[in-house]
């Protein structure tokens, strides 16, 4: 079963709130509890309504498919440890990541405000989704915000010739003074990989330089990175190294720091139809407010004004806001088809 992105039979606008609603009933549908399904909604929604489409509804057979295999806990309840002044660790449980993080969000917070920065390290846990909305809600909140997470091995490392790395997208976010934070969200890869399967659904070739076949040969054709191919660190043919080390750095703050495992460590095999890494998540969180001089966010304006005194044209996490406001304003467009097939999941019975 495959929910299909592009739009053969028209389009409709549905409000992000009836989104989140009918995305939530799929989960609960489908093998998680209430609370669960009520944040992956959340998370999946968020992502469709600001233009991630290779983390929104696109995901959704890739989590029943999960949860049908057993592989993840759609029920877990995870189990926040108070390690110290300033660290933080969740026990996913065999369950999600993002219900991990909220549950210990609040205690995150808290510790970064009393004691300047603090660190949340999630380990036996499942991410499945774009990073940045772990970081926003922190840079609201007036703390800069900073996670990184690993994922399965589809990566070569630079001059390698096997996947042994994630896609390891680190996410930043900030407070700007008078406007949204400033946010990005990155891959360490070449593209993110939802964005080959995309690529590959569509028929489309890739740029050269972002992927290898099965036998290390450089191919643009998505499916031949998907069919045991691999894709490439970001930097390009001269550069990879550099996002070959920033890989490394998730891998070793992600996974080894937080008791999860490395992109090329756990094994699935036994659960066929397992979409989603078990691996780690690490996020830290600064208090600005500790600083001495001028405010950072309006510190944080003055460097965006600048970049854009420079030249810079659109700022991280730009495009992403507009297509939130139009989202807001008149809905989420989904093909007709994809809409109908949603709503069909969210009423059948598991």
């Amino acid at each position: 079963m495959t929910v299909p992105h592009t739009a053969e039979a028209g389009v409709q606008h549905i409000p992000f709130d009836t989104l989140q609603a009918t995305l939530a009933r799929i989960f609960e549908r489908h093998g998680t509890s209430a609370e669960v399904a009520a944040v992956l909604a959340r998370n999946c929604a968020s992502a469709e309504r600001d233009g991630s489409h290779s983390h929104g509804v696109f995901r959704i057979p890739g989590y029943l498919s999960t949860l049908a295999s057993g592989w993840v806990d759609g029920h877990a309840i995870p189990r926040v440890q108070d390690v110290a002044p300033g660290y933080l660790a969740v026990d996913a449980c065999n369950g999600f990541a993002q219900p991990a993080y909220m549950a210990a969000y609040d205690a995150l917070v808290a510790k970064a405000r009393a004691n300047g920065i603090a660190l949340l390290a999630i380990h036996n846990s499942h991410h499945f989704a774009a990073l940045w909305p772990d970081v926003e809600p922190l840079a609201r909140d007036g703390l800069v915000a900073l996670a990184l997470v690993n994922s399965m091995a589809c990566v070569v490392p630079s001059g390698g010739t096997r996947a042994l790395f994630g896609t390891n997208p680190i996410a930043f976010a900030a407070p700007r003074a008078g406007h949204d934070p400033l946010v990005f969200d990155l891959a360490t890869s070449a593209m993110a990989h939802g964005d080959v399967q995309i690529a590959a659904r569509e028929g489309r070739l890739l740029p050269e330089g972002f992927g290898v076949n099965r036998h290390g040969q450089p191919t643009q054709d998505p499916r031949a990175i998907l069919d045991g191919g691999a894709l490439l660190p970001f930097g390009g043919v001269h550069s990879s190294y550099k996002g070959s080390a920033l890989s490394m750095m998730v891998e070793l703050l992600a996974a080894a720091l937080t008791g999860g495992h490395f992109s090329f460590e756990f094994d699935w095999s036994g659960h066929p139809g397992a979409q989603t890494p078990h691996t780690g998540e690490l996020i830290i969180a600064i208090d600005p407010a500790k600083n001495c001089g001028r405010g950072f966010a309006q510190r944080c304006e003055e460097l965006v004004q600048a970049m854009a005194g420079a030249g810079q044209a659109r700022l991280p996490g730009e495009r992403r806001y507009r297509q939130r406001a139009l989202a807001l304003r008149g809905g989420i467009a989904l093909p007709a088809d994809t809409w109908c097939e949603l709503q069909r999941l969210a009423d059948m019975q598991a």
